[in-house]
């Protein structure tokens, strides 16, 4: 067992351990909130709400859960999914990577374990996408096995109550918390121990405007206790995404369609439709101020081919480019942000493109297929100026 007071911190003794657990759960019988995988102990449901609730909001998550429960109502269900009503059912969560981890860990399921959700702590983690946390969480919740599940909040909560000086974004410092929680995790209902910890760190131990004299467990906090709770828990401050400019060209047919291409690269957004996107350097000042897209002119010769040159010559389509502006499109990744400035075009000629995963599609037909969050945002800006201008008829 890691040697807490290597790292600073002095554990309370057992006298003072069953204390803080009773004070706790019995805060957490009282107060703790009423969520649908909070209904049921299987290990399924559970899972499927702790992947969604990492990096995601609860209230966010209670309608995507439900609704995905009832596309994939059990294990086998979505390891046979197709990938197209995979994303669609996750579309607009955001970090795509942890719904294909899914359905690889639950065709591990099919194939490994029988169809059976393991119910061993080792067994759990060894499923792709699942780490120390999340097995944690089904481990204790489904099973009762005294697991901790150590996520931001717990550490928060922790940092707290033993004042500990190490920054709780940095990945090796979470063994000091998983030791501590070892240590302090009730045996006998570890599962509502862990979700009193999480419930407790969102909302009266919250990163931002805490209210630590409501706190149940407030006698035990050396922070609140000690005055410091301003500096609790130590974590230095995110680095500001990377800045990415695109142009995304927003063309249509005669017939009103749209032409959307499949994304079949291993990057971001990987196997979701969007309208065709083209990477530049920057926006010039210009851009930034007006929203312009500047037509091709000598200048832009000596550069280069346009974003519109480019588009036409790659996919061998001649496009009427209208003399419209857009807002500009923003969206925020965890590492990137997404700078987007529309570009609008018609053809009159509808061409196939056969060697290519693009379709022409009717506005009506977006609902069948899965498009991200920043697609889902360049078709409001679009419609939303069409509309306004009346010139998309």
């Amino acid at each position: 067992m890691l040697d807490l007071k290597k790292f600073g911190v002095t554990m309370w003794e057992e006298e003072k351990i069953i204390s803080f657990r009773h004070k706790l759960l019995t805060w957490y019988d009282e107060n703790k909130r009423d969520l649908p995988w909070r209904r049921s102990q299987d290990p399924y449901y559970i899972w499927v709400s702790e992947i969604m609730l990492q990096q995601t909001r609860v209230d966010t998550v209670i309608p995507y859960y439900e609704r995905f429960l009832d596309c994939f109502p059990t294990v086998e269900a979505l390891a046979t999914a197709p990938e197209e009503r995979l994303l669609k059912a996750w579309e607009g969560l955001g970090y795509y990577s942890r719904v294909r981890n899914m359905q690889v860990a639950a065709q591990q399921i099919m194939t490994k374990f029988g169809g059976q959700f393991p119910t061993t702590y080792e067994g759990i983690a060894s499923l792709k996408g699942i780490g120390p946390y999340t097995a944690g969480a089904i481990a204790s919740i489904a099973f009762g096995l005294a697991e901790p599940a150590v996520d931001g909040n717990v550490m928060r909560v922790l940092a707290r109550l033993f004042e500990v000086d190490h920054d709780i974004g940095i990945p090796s410092n979470r063994k000091i918390f998983q030791a501590m929680m070892e240590i302090l995790i009730d045996p006998e209902r570890p599962g509502d121990f862990n979700q009193a910890l999480m419930d407790l760190g969102s909302d009266i131990e919250s990163p931002v405007n805490p209210r630590p004299e409501d706190s149940p467990v407030k006698e035990f906090s050396a922070a609140f206790l000690h005055g410091t709770m301003d500096r609790y828990p130590i974590k230095a401050p995110k680095k500001k995404p990377v800045p990415i400019y695109l142009k995304a060209l927003v063309v249509k047919n005669d017939k009103g369609e749209f032409l959307l291409e499949k994304n079949e690269s291993e990057k971001l957004l990987a196997g979701f439709w969007h309208f065709p996107l083209i990477e530049v350097e920057e926006f010039s000042q210009e851009e930034e101020q007006l929203n312009l897209f500047a037509q091709v002119t000598e200048e832009s010769a000596v550069l280069g081919p346009t974003p519109q040159e480019s588009f036409e010559q790659d996919y061998d389509i001649e496009v009427n480019w209208l003399d419209q502006t857009f807002d500009q499109v923003k969206h925020v990744f965890s590492h990137r942000k997404w700078h987007i400035q529309i570009l609008a075009g018609q053809v009159t000629e509808t061409q196939q493109f056969p060697d290519r995963e693009i379709l022409w599609l009717a506005p009506e037909e977006f609902q069948d297929y899965p498009l991200a969050k920043p697609q889902q945002k360049i078709w409001q800006t679009y419609k939303k100026v069409s509309l306004e201008s009346r010139w998309d008829k």
